[in-house]
């Protein structure tokens, strides 16, 4: 049941930051910016939000400034969640797609590789 709410939550503050990162003013928060995913404590003390960045040269860049604004972000969150505890939120960079992309490459090399095989 528990579980459930922690998804809700999630979701919660997934669209909502969505949202919020149009407005952040920090220079460093530029490009194609996505919220992929949140994982928030079952306390609610802390929700660690996975961000995808198109241009991954930015990456880094980006996460500092989401960082310096994430008191803004937080108390902004605040105010559109009715949560009695705002989580503290923690930045990290989400990968999953390079891994994906990168897992799919080496799939398509092993069925290139096979079907050369069986024309020999």
């Amino acid at each position: 049941m528990a579980s459930n709410r922690i998804g809700r939550i999630n979701e919660e503050i997934q669209r909502e930051l969505s949202d919020l990162l149009r407005s952040v003013k920090d220079p460093r928060v530029h490009g194609l910016v996505s919220i992929v995913r949140v994982d928030t404590t079952p306390d609610l003390h802390y929700a660690k939000i996975y961000v995808s960045v198109l241009n991954k040269e930015d990456g880094k860049e980006v996460l500092k400034g989401l960082r310096s604004a994430g008191g803004y972000l937080r108390r902004e969150l605040g105010r559109a969640l009715s949560l009695r505890h705002t989580p503290e939120l923690i930045f990290q960079e989400d990968d999953s797609i390079d891994q994906g992309a990168h897992i799919l490459k080496l799939l398509n090399d092993i069925e290139r590789k096979e079907a050369g095989e069986h024309h020999d």
